[in-house]
């Protein structure tokens, strides 16, 4: 797996307003591509939180953004960089993970009092790998990646979680 490139992820998505943090893995290769969280089409991620936070799934990237930030939330993932063949998280080559900053992060983001997992992978490399502080509190939610197939809403089910740290 050392031939394959290094792989590098995005920026977060955060501003002052953030109380909570929503954390996957590693952007997926269209993600990457495009520059923007959960690009492919297929990934669920923004027909729930349009569901949960009434905005449309299928508005401009940047009105999306700027959706989830009015209601507190900011975007990240677990991996600053690593290698992988494709998009599959179980394709990631645990030798090459490196972990995003999480301590400076927080300390520049102090409102965030809760953390988000999308998916098993995001939450066991951060529990692994990430030095965070205990005050916040965590959970796991279902990946929204289509290769984590379940029947219909219970996605949306399990995601309402972020809604008890952001009523409107």
């Amino acid at each position: 797996m050392t031939a394959t490139p290094l792989l590098h992820g995005l920026p977060p998505v955060v501003d002052d307003r953030a109380r909570v943090l929503i954390l996957g893995s590693f952007p997926s290769a269209q993600s990457l591509v495009a520059g923007q969280y959960y690009a492919n089409p297929r990934n669920a991620f923004w027909h729930i939180a349009g569901e949960l936070l009434g905005f449309d799934p299928a508005a401009p990237y940047d009105h999306r953004l700027t959706a989830l930030q009015a209601r507190g939330i900011a975007l990240w993932d677990v991996l600053r960089s690593c290698r992988r063949v494709g998009s599959a998280d179980s394709a990631i080559d645990p030798k090459s993970l490196a972990v995003n900053d999480f301590a400076d992060f927080y300390a520049g983001h102090p409102g965030i009092v809760r953390v988000y997992f999308n998916g098993a992978k995001a939450e066991v490399v951060y529990r692994r790998r990430a030095h965070a502080p205990p005050r916040l509190g965590y959970q796991r939610l279902p990946s929204t990646s289509p290769a984590h197939a379940t029947r219909p809403g219970v996605k949306l089910a399990a995601w309402r979680a972020i809604l008890e740290d952001n009523p409107s």
